[in-house]
């Protein structure tokens, strides 16, 4: 079936096929609103949504309560793609020294 992905919300685990279909309404949203999760929480009737990696994989963790953070905010779980702003690479720390 390939990678799971998962949804969490308020702490509890969405059924499989529920959270496959919720990751295809997150991964539409975003293609057109890039950046607005805030948008697609509320599309969606949550307060918050974070991707991030679980330990299974890929995971979007919804809340009804939480404050909703910037995509690839420091403060919030990395975007799922990766990418983000990072420190030196470890070549470049052992130059520095």
């Amino acid at each position: 079936m390939g990678v799971k992905l998962s949804v969490k919300v308020d702490g509890a685990a969405m059924p499989e096929a529920e959270a496959r279909a919720f990751w295809t309404r997150f991964s539409e949203h975003m293609e057109s609103h890039h950046g607005d999760l805030a948008g697609f929480a509320k599309a969606e009737g949550f307060a918050t949504v974070k991707p991030g990696i679980g330990t299974e994989g890929p995971e979007l963790v919804l809340s009804r309560t939480g404050v909703q953070v910037p995509y690839g905010s420091k403060t919030g779980s990395p975007p799922v793609h990766g990418g983000g702003r990072g420190g030196l690479k470890t070549s470049q720390k052992r130059r520095r020294r």
